[in-house]
Parts: structure tokens; sequence; C-alpha cells
């Protein structure tokens, strides 16, 4: 009896962890399916730089706005239920937003599907914190996890292109709300539903503010292209500077604070969350970018670009995949560390780019950025529920994907603006220059926050114990 109990509880861990990881996929198949095809989706749309720019970011501020919100709400209602209403939102923005010949349509029908995306990202590792013990077992499901980051990031850009290719650029959407919808349904009869024993609110001012801080913000850096002293832009950062420091304030005072930021204090939660935003600022903006570049400076097709791509992405899985095998005695906030300066290393080969330069000369670069940012992806779904309290494993996502969507949203503004700033010669030299600066950049950003993840337990004080969270499992 006992044999058939042990097996039955493996078999329902494998289904669960398999709906988690796919969800989370689809969710990257989502926020990656444009960068292939950026040109032909602007092209299609009317759209210049500006509008180019939004749609690449339009998603991270969704999934950036949405993700610690809808953390509370799976861990205080459901984890399956957010998980499956997550996926049919992803769904429905995205047939609305080909429906729509409009690049502001686009653009927010974008900014939905990061909505719904935040709720399947949250509660997949919600979930996969209730299901897998602390540990080896949940270190392993934690590097599948990460795995399906790159498994989405690999897949979006060759499956649009594709598609593409063969038809339009529409299709790849179209595909991706039926993956969705039938994963929502394979949800409903898969995964037992779970949910934290102590309920901690909703934080509506909250979201609100953070959304409202990044859009200003990101709405700052794109029309700074134009002047960075025009009164425009000088309102939109006085705008998002006070919007953020009020979302502070009512996180601090708020009973029902989506974000607990006394776990700033916290050595792990802090490295965790500075690792996500480097990386998101870091290497996913710059990857966000490349695609469009290769076509517009260089002329390497969608495909070829999006095979490019895939050879960091795929990289990144197989290396999240065995990562699971590191000791659990080196620390999270180590492995974290040595992956975030492995991808500076990585993003500095992508520099000196010239205008004869071909696709060999992007793979060195890409693939041990690839390998560092497996190791990253890996650590961060483990690191992300182990540095938060028991019972809030959705919250914990949360908090570590708005900062790694937070800074993706940031990054590729900034790698936009940076390379597609106007220079002297042609413009296809202008556009390699700036690819080269967006390079360093990036690579800078990455070592920095290396850097200080590595000291971070020197630097911050831990947290002091919540008395009101529950010691129960999630």
């Amino acid at each position: 009896m006992a044999t058939f109990e042990v097996s039955d509880t493996a078999v329902q861990e494998r289904r669960t962890l398999t709906v988690a990881a796919l969800g989370t996929m689809l969710v990257l198949v989502a926020f990656t399916a444009p960068l292939s095809t950026i040109n032909a989706t602007a092209a299609s749309l009317h759209t210049g730089v500006s509008g180019t720019t939004w749609i690449l970011s339009s998603m991270s501020i969704g999934l950036a706005a949405a993700l610690l919100s809808t953390g509370t709400i799976a861990d205080d209602y459901g984890r399956r239920r957010t998980l499956v209403i997550g996926l049919l939102v992803v769904a429905a923005g995205s047939i609305v937003g080909v429906l729509i010949p409009d690049v502001v349509a686009f653009v927010l029908t974008r900014v939905v599907v990061g909505v719904g995306g935040a709720a399947v990202i949250a509660s997949s590792l919600g979930i996969i914190a209730h299901t897998f013990a602390p540990g080896p077992a949940r270190a392993a499901a934690s590097g599948v996890w990460g795995a399906s980051v790159g498994a989405g990031i690999a897949i979006g850009p060759l499956l649009s292109a594709i598609l593409e290719r063969v038809h339009s650029w529409h299709d790849a959407y179209w595909v991706l709300a039926v993956a969705c919808v039938i994963l929502a349904v394979a949800a409903e009869g898969l995964v037992p539903e779970s949910r934290s024993e102590h309920r901690r609110g909703l934080d509506i001012p909250g979201a609100l503010l953070l959304a409202g801080g990044i859009s200003a913000l990101l709405a700052a850096l794109v029309e700074g292209r134009q002047g960075w002293i025009e009164p425009t832009v000088i309102i939109l950062f006085v705008v998002a500077a006070v919007v953020l420091a009020l979302f502070v304030i009512v996180e601090y005072r708020s009973p029902t604070s989506m974000l607990d930021l006394a776990l700033l204090r916290s050595p792990a939660f802090f490295a965790a969350t500075l690792a996500a935003f480097v990386a998101g600022a870091g290497v996913i903006a710059l990857m966000s970018y490349m695609s469009g570049f290769l076509g517009s400076a260089l002329g390497i097709t969608a495909i070829g670009a999006a095979l490019l791509l895939f050879s960091w992405s795929a990289t990144s899985v197989v290396t999240a995949l065995l990562a699971r095998r590191i000791s659990p005695r080196v620390p999270g906030r180590v492995q974290l560390a040595v992956g975030l300066i492995g991808v500076a290393a990585g993003l500095l080969a992508l520099t000196g780019i010239g205008e004869s330069s071909g696709w060999p000369r992007f793979l060195p670069g890409l693939i041990i950025a690839g390998i560092a940012s497996g190791v990253v992806n890996a650590a961060l779904g483990r690191e992300a529920v182990a540095s938060v309290p028991p019972g809030r494993g959705g919250m914990g996502s949360g908090a570590n994907n708005t900062a790694r969507y937070v800074g993706s949203a940031i990054g590729v503004t900034v790698v936009a603006v940076i390379a597609t700033h106007p220079r002297s010669g042609t413009a296809t030299a202008g556009l390699i220059d700036g690819w080269n600066i967006a390079a360093v950049v990036t690579a800078t950003i990455s070592l920095i926050g290396g850097l200080v993840v590595l000291l971070a337990h020197t630097r911050v004080r831990p947290a002091a114990p919540d008395p009101t969270v529950g010691s129960g499992p999630g």
C-alpha cells in the first residue's frame, strides 16, 4: 500500500510540475514572440522607433504591475484557479491584439497579456513551493521551472519567425492562444487546488501606483530621445518619481501591502530580487533588441535572427536543468553572482561588431551568456520561494519576477534609446555603434549586479521574523 501511495504522490508531483512549467513556458513564448518579427510587426502597424520600443516593453509593464498582486491572489484565493484564469487572459489578449490593426491597440493588449502572464508565473512558482518540500526535490523542480523560462524564450522567436515566413506574423499569436486554452483545461483536471492558510488581502492602490510609476518612467525614457530637457520629458520623470515614492509609502503603511519591504533587509530576498532585476535590465534587454538589430543593420533574416537567439536561450535551458546538480552547500547568492558575472562576460563578447560581421561572430558570446543565464534562472526559481516566509511562495515569486520584468521594461527602453540615438555616418554604421555601446552598458549592469549580490550578506541586515505568518506548508 505504501508503495502505491508513494507512486501516486510522485505521479501527482510530475503532473503538477509539468503544468506549472508549461504555463510559464507559454508566457515566455508570448513575451518573446515579437522579437524575431519586430520589423514586420512595426511595418504592418505603421509605427516608428517609439512605437517599436513600446511593443517590446509593453508586456513587461503588465507583468511588472500585476506579478505581486497575482501572487497574493494565488496565495489567498487559489493557485490553480489563478493559473487557469491567467492562461485564458493570455489567450484572449493574444487574439484581440492581432484582430485590431493599430499599434496603440496592440500595445494595450500586450499589457493585458502581461497581466495574464503575471498570474500564470506567480501561481506556477507558488504551486511548486506548495507541492515540493524544501531540499533536493524543490531544487530539482525549480531547475525544471528555470528551464521552462529558457524554453519559452527559445521557442517564441523561432515559432514567430517560421510562421511569419509561411503566412503572417499574426499566426504565432493564434497558436499561442490555442495552446493556452488547452493547458487551462488540463490544469483544471491535473493540478490540485492550494492556498495559503493566512490571507494577506489585495493591495489595489499599490498595484495601480506601481503600474503608473513604471509607465511614466518608460514614457520619459522613450520621449527622451527627442531631447532630455524637453518639458514633457522632465514632467514625466517627475511624475514617475512621485508616483513610485507614493508606492513605497503605501507599501510601508498598508496592512495588506503586496510587498513587505522589510524583506529587503533579508540577504537572501535582497540578493534574489536584485539578481532578477539585473537579469531583466541586462541580458534580457539586449536579447530583446537583438533580432531587430540583426535585420536592420546586418541584413540577417528573421529566421536567422531567431536561430541566433535560440543558441542563447536553448543553452540556458540545458544549463538550468544541469544546474540542479549543483551542491546544496553552494549558497544561492553565490550561484546567482557567478551566473551574472558569466552573463557579463558573454555580453562583452558581443561588442566589437562591424558592418562585415556575420552570424558566427555572435555565437561565442551568446553561448557564454546562455550558460550563465541558465545558472541564474535555476537559482532564481529556488531562491524566490526560499527567501520568503512559509505560505507566501506566490508573493515571493511575484516579487522576484516583478523585479525581473521591471528591469526588462526599463532595460529594453534604455537599450533602444542608446542603440537608435542619431549618430554621424551612415544609418547602418550608427546602428552598429549603438549596438556596441548597448552591449557594454548591459554587460556593466550584469557585472556590477553580480558583485553586489555576492556581497549582499555583508551589506544587508536580516529581517526579523514575522510573527503573523504561519509556519505551515504553502
